[in-house]
């Protein structure tokens, strides 16, 4: 649907250009952006290294492991249907950390494998090698909902994204979103954990 849109608002885009006589300022501006992409793809992937890299070393050195059981409380708390020790928790945390400190593109693996193994503890469920409610086949859990919606708000301590692209663009304080980021997410992921508590009761009401 996404590529229709896009292609769609080009397609008028193109157009409108074509009828106002502004084909040379559409053609300049592509070109333009181009280059500009190009740069940007450059700055980001170096930023992207090395934060990836960071949190590669901190999964090697036991970090996560450790703020995984520091923080299991937490996961019991919006988790509550995980068996305890299940390997979904502790990719679940390594999520949340990665976007706590805005590295999307660190999220995303160990978001990815988290869905695995939520998607393996419903097909335990369903021979009944594990405890709690049975969806069937194709519905999503109770879990892997509240997973998506917590990571889709996404709290974030440090907008890593963001900062590099303000400061890409020549921003004088780039780091200056950085309190109101904070507010915002904070915002965001608390109205997603009342929302996914609420539903959780109706489903169980």
């Amino acid at each position: 649907m996404l590529n229709y849109l896009w292609a769609g608002m080009i397609l008028v885009g193109i157009l409108f250009g074509a009828f106002n006589g502004k084909m040379q300022d559409i053609t300049n501006a592509a070109l333009d952006s181009s280059k500009e992409a190009v740069t940007l793809c450059i700055t980001m992937i170096g930023v992207m290294a090395f934060w990836t890299g960071m949190m590669e070393i901190a999964s090697k050195a036991g970090i996560i492991r450790m703020a995984s059981e520091k923080l299991r409380p937490l996961i019991r708390f919006l988790f509550p249907a995980i068996p305890k020790g299940h390997k979904a928790g502790e990719h679940i945390m390594t999520n949340f950390i990665a976007n706590f400190l805005g590295l999307g593109w660190a999220a995303t693996p160990a978001g990815l494998k988290a869905m695995e193994e939520l998607a393996k503890l419903e097909d335990d469920r369903r021979r009944g090698a594990a405890p709690g409610p049975v969806r069937k086949k194709g519905i999503a859990s109770n879990e892997m909902c509240t997973f998506l919606i917590l990571n889709i708000s996404s709290l974030q301590l440090i907008p890593v994204n963001v900062i590099a692209y303000r400061s890409q663009y020549g921003s004088v304080n780039p780091a200056a979103i950085v309190g109101a980021g904070i507010v915002a997410t904070m915002v965001s992921t608390g109205v997603a954990i009342i929302f996914c508590k609420i539903m959780d009761r109706k489903r169980h009401g």
